[in-house]
């Protein structure tokens, strides 16, 4: 059976906003994409993710979109996402753009058309207006929260002047979610995917894919069941992965598939679910082709909890952990990597900040390109760029700071805008305007153009390991060999696996040097600098991952 592209592509997040300016406005625009798409190339990706740019009052940065068959135009025209496309696929980049299935925004034209309409009519069928309750219908219908803070309902006005119905919006009430159970929504989101394949795009990344159908009679969530975060990662809430929406992507899937060519038409989940058995769902091979790995992103730099979550992912895709070396039990679904997005506090300060967080950075990078299957890389992570924490709270734009009267930091940190050059802000984001979110003078040294002068720089640690991950007979896709096998009897807090033929992965999660065994060989990479080799032993410092290349094998 033949491989599909996306099995062990790198997929490289561009979050338009924040990569690159190409009109002067301070905001991240498709012109901006098309300029720097060679940097993408360059670093060794196969595939572009492209973040909302369609038309949208931009409350949630795009994920309310009130047309999703336009561009919206702070980012350009559709003429300008059809040269985007063109361009990235000359360059032999793939095209994976978002799609925002749950909800519109409250600019759309169905939502206007509900607000004037009547109860029970067709236009509030397609989304989920509900009688209050009550005296007067004054209380929501349910006890739901938005995961933005506060309820998730908000009372409208009917056409008359008096108050009227609720209507359901699990994030801000500029975003109201659609009702998936209407069969009008499903044609219509089908005709919004066909729109796009037809332009060119080679996949969809689907936001809140867990999110779509809620549960029959939208029951409260019982007492004492958090709804938040930790309610999301451990209860089974009646607005999350209900079983009916697997009929949505069987749905879709027949439409991915029915647009012959030499390459296939892909679909990613994005579902925030604390277990890879039950992503694995969503990859059966009648639905989609890949669920975003999370439980991988929030292990953590803990040795114990990544050696777990690696062996349930590779059970889950594998059957057992047994991989066949084409074709995967669930269909087609390889195992996939993620370590950050425009969502997550960026990953060196999740991992502890400073040099610390740097030097862990590397190294769980190196760990997750020698992994088998596809990675999604967030752009900035390939510079080492820590999350920025000390915006002001009059620049800061998300939802969630927002919402929560500055409680919550919300996500603006990590979507400062990219450096290209220079020593000052905008380091060539911009030729014209401040950037949309100012970016910190320390990150001269973190440029693009500073960091290609600079053998030992993370951008360049990024390329070698994509080059190297490119042309090794056990990485990416020229490995035909089943999965890892793990290193047993080494010290605590020490991660190895070896990758037929002749690759060994070692990971050091330990605050002090470690020797390890190693075969006869030489080193490939490491993400730190290490000692030399004594006799079958090499010392690897704390936080550090190398890669080997032999003929043999390593053993405790």
């Amino acid at each position: 059976m033949r491989r599909g592209w996306w099995q062990d592509a790198i997929f490289y997040q561009i979050y338009v906003r924040s990569f690159a300016d190409g009109d002067g406005d301070g905001v991240g625009d498709l012109g901006g994409v098309l300029k720097r798409l060679p940097h993408v190339r360059d670093l060794g990706a196969d595939a572009i993710w492209l973040t909302p740019f369609y038309r949208s009052p931009m409350v949630d940065a795009g994920y309310d979109v009130a047309d999703p068959r336009d561009v919206d135009p702070v980012f350009g025209t559709l003429v300008d996402a059809d040269r985007v496309f063109e361009r990235a696929h000359d360059l032999g980049l793939k095209v994976v753009v978002d799609v925002v299935p749950n909800h519109t925004s409250h600019e759309s034209a169905w939502f206007a058309a509900a607000l004037a309409a009547a109860p029970g009519s067709v236009e509030r069928s397609r989304y989920l207006f509900r009688d209050g309750r009550g005296p007067n219908g004054a209380e929501p219908p349910n006890n739901w929260l938005s995961q933005f803070g506060g309820p998730a309902w908000t009372r409208i006005t009917e056409p008359d002047g008096a108050f009227g119905q609720w209507y359901l919006h699990l994030y801000t009430p500029a975003q109201p979610d659609l009702n998936w159970r209407n069969l009008e929504v499903r044609s219509e989101y089908l005709s919004i995917l066909r729109f796009w394949l037809d332009r060119g795009v080679d996949g969809f990344r689907i936001d809140v894919a867990h999110g779509l159908v809620k549960a029959l009679g939208l029951p409260d969530v019982p007492d004492g069941v958090p709804q938040g975060w930790a309610g999301r990662l451990g209860h089974r809430l009646p607005y999350w992965d209900q079983p009916e929406v697997h009929d949505v992507y069987r749905t879709w899937r027949r439409l991915l598939d029915s647009y012959a060519g030499p390459d296939a038409r892909i679909a990613i989940a994005e579902a925030w679910l604390p277990e890879p058995a039950r992503l694995a769902a969503y990859t059966r091979p009648d639905e989609l082709h890949q669920a975003f790995n999370f439980p991988y992103l929030l292990a953590g730099w803990d040795p114990d909890r990544l050696r777990e979550v690696i062996d349930e992912t590779l059970h889950a895709a594998g059957s057992g952990g047994v991989a066949p070396t084409r074709a995967t039990a669930s269909g087609g679904a390889a195992p996939n990597w993620v370590l950050g997005n425009h969502d997550v506090a960026r990953a060196v300060t999740r991992f502890g900040g400073g040099r610390v967080g740097v030097a862990r950075a590397r190294a769980a990078a190196l760990l997750e390109l020698a992994l088998p299957g596809s990675v999604y890389l967030y752009q900035g992570d390939e510079l080492g760029l820590p999350e920025v924490e000390d915006l002001a709270a009059e620049v800061r734009r998300d939802p969630v700071f927002l919402r929560s009267g500055g409680r919550l930091p919300g996500r603006d940190g990590c979507r400062v805008p990219i450096p290209w050059a220079g020593h000052a802000p905008p380091f060539d984001f911009s030729a014209g305007g401040a950037p949309w979110l100012p970016q910190p003078a320390s990150w001269a040294e973190l440029t693009v153009e500073a960091q290609e002068r600079d053998p030992d720089s993370t951008l360049a640690l990024y390329r070698a390991a994509l080059r190297i991950r490119r042309t090794h007979p056990a990485l990416g896709v020229n490995s035909t060999s089943p999965w890892p096998t793990w290193v047993d009897g080494l010290p605590a807090g020490v991660l190895a696996f070896t990758r037929e033929p002749g690759f060994a992965c070692a990971v050091n999660l330990t605050d002090g040097p470690v020797s390890v065994p190693v075969p006869t060989g030489e080193l490939l990479l490491a993400s730190a600098p290490v000692g030399p080799v004594a006799g079958d032993r090499l010392v690897v410092p704390s936080d550090t991952t190398v890669w080997w290349s032999s003929d043999g094998r390593v053993s405790g």
